[in-house]
């Protein structure tokens, strides 16, 4: 076993999310393998109260740190790092102009592989220990991903994007030997992977239709087949970004509903289910969500950036649909939590179409870590993994933060009067300068990544 003392930030299941927090000011981690040799939070509480328990154990002091779960990414796209910063007049454009064209560079198994190692070095050094990523429509893309977080031992979902109509042929599923169509070749393919990969020591698959407008009937109803044989797998897509997008369903899936609905109409609802933006909803849609137990990833930055407009955070919590926070680079703007908690922030400010409100710190942080694993089913229940916590028996990721990062931070932090006020000012202040060390829980021993 091997323990840490520190300031110590975690999260009560059982409380409302806006004021969840558990907070020690001076704390005591103690990390050791569970049954199956995966490495877990064995205690965790005031240092003063567990200290006497462990009288022999090596314990790393680390005065004036704040150790708090690893962040969880609900929706990023690894083969977009490279267009981040891009500029657009919208969503669509964006795609066409910047995304697309990089996107088909990952056909090959040497770019990929070089990419995944930067991808996730990346998200490391900003203290995500967490995603579920979007690939590309070439198997190389999914398996380079793979290997490079099997390597890191990372917890990471990602799977084949499925596109086999309106993109640039480049991008689009390619034909399969023997005749076999673009269309049914992208669903052996995906079977193919999820196969070798789902369950892989801390890996996940996730049936991934890159959205409904670039995928046919065929090939979304097959995606549903999947995800009904495989209900351990994820399912990802989009829904809802902006209004042209909207329409551009309408017109093609005329017999469903709403947008939302056409993913239910192929049977693409359901839990484990995660949707980016869910922005353009009505009542009928959120009553979807909850009523499948579909959870939706929100893009703040993004969206900002974009143009695509605000998630309705009222309604969403009036619905009762679960929902966590996510960078979604490149359309993103940064791989920083705190970006996405800040631009979270505004996003439920704005009045604009919706009611503004104004999200407690606790419950940004919350979202991007303890809720957003409720949001994917990694919160521990049913015997499923659990992190985004740092409970006993929750895998050992973990963020070891410098809330003095910056002489400004520093002063504003020394300000704080209480918690709402130090976690806040990491939200507006904090970049990837705060995250000192981030830890992965491995099958033996935690090993620091990035910077320390």
């Amino acid at each position: 076993m091997k323990a840490y003392r520190a300031a110590l930030l975690r999260f009560d299941p059982a409380a409302d999310p806006r004021q969840a927090a558990v907070y020690e000011a001076d704390g005591l981690l103690v990390l050791g393998p569970d049954a199956s040799g995966a490495e877990v939070v064995q205690d965790v509480g005031a240092w003063a109260a567990l200290a006497p328990r462990y009288p022999g154990l090596a314990v790393e002091h680390l005065p004036g740190r704040l150790i708090a779960p690893g962040f969880i990414d609900m929706h990023v796209h690894f083969p977009q790092l490279n267009v981040i910063g891009s500029p657009a007049d919208g969503l669509l454009p964006w795609l066409e102009n910047h995304t697309f064209p990089e996107e088909q560079r990952f056909e090959s198994p040497a770019y990929s592989a070089a990419e995944a190692e930067f991808f996730l070095d990346e998200l490391l050094r900003h203290g995500v220990t967490t995603a579920l990523a979007f690939a590309t429509s070439h198997p190389a893309s999914v398996q380079a991903l793979f290997a490079a977080a099997q390597q890191r031992d990372m917890r990471l979902i990602t799977g084949l994007c499925l596109m086999d109509r309106h993109a640039p042929a480049a991008l689009l599923n390619r034909d399969g030997p023997a005749g076999t169509d673009a269309t049914e070749q992208s669903l052996i393919d995906s079977e193919t992977l999820l196969l070798q990969w789902q369950g892989v020591g801390r890996l996940g698959y996730a049936i991934t239709p890159r959205f409904a407008p670039t995928s046919s009937a065929a090939q979304l109803r097959g995606a549903g087949e999947l995800a009904a044989r495989y209900p351990q797998a994820w399912i990802q897509s989009h829904v809802a970004e902006n209004h042209d997008e909207i329409a551009w369903v309408r017109s093609l899936f005329p017999q469903s509903r709403s947008y939302l609905s056409t993913y239910a109409d192929f049977g693409l609802m359901r839990e484990r289910a995660v949707y980016a933006h869910c922005i353009h909803f009505d009542a009928e849609d959120r009553a979807l969500m909850h009523a499948t137990g579909a959870a939706a990833a929100l893009c703040p930055t993004s969206n900002l950036f974009l143009g695509s407009g605000f998630f309705d955070y009222a309604s969403a919590e009036q619905a009762g649909f679960r929902y966590g926070l996510a960078s979604d680079v490149g359309g993103g703007t940064s791989l920083s939590p705190f970006h996405t908690m800040l631009g979270a922030y505004v996003v439920g400010r704005d009045g604009r179409g919706k009611a503004g409100l104004s999200l407690t710190p606790q419950h940004l942080w919350w979202q991007h870590t303890a809720g957003a694993a409720q949001a994917l089913g990694l919160d521990g229940r049913s015997g499923r993994p659990a992190v985004g916590n740092l409970l006993p028996g929750c895998e050992a990721d973990f963020v070891l933060l410098n809330t003095q990062a910056t002489p400004l931070l520093a002063r504003r932090t020394a300000r704080a009067a209480n918690l709402d006020e130090l976690l806040f000012a990491l939200i507006v202040l904090g970049d990837d300068r705060v995250v000192e060390r981030t830890v992965i829980a491995r099958s033996a021993s935690a090993r620091p990544v990035g910077p320390s």
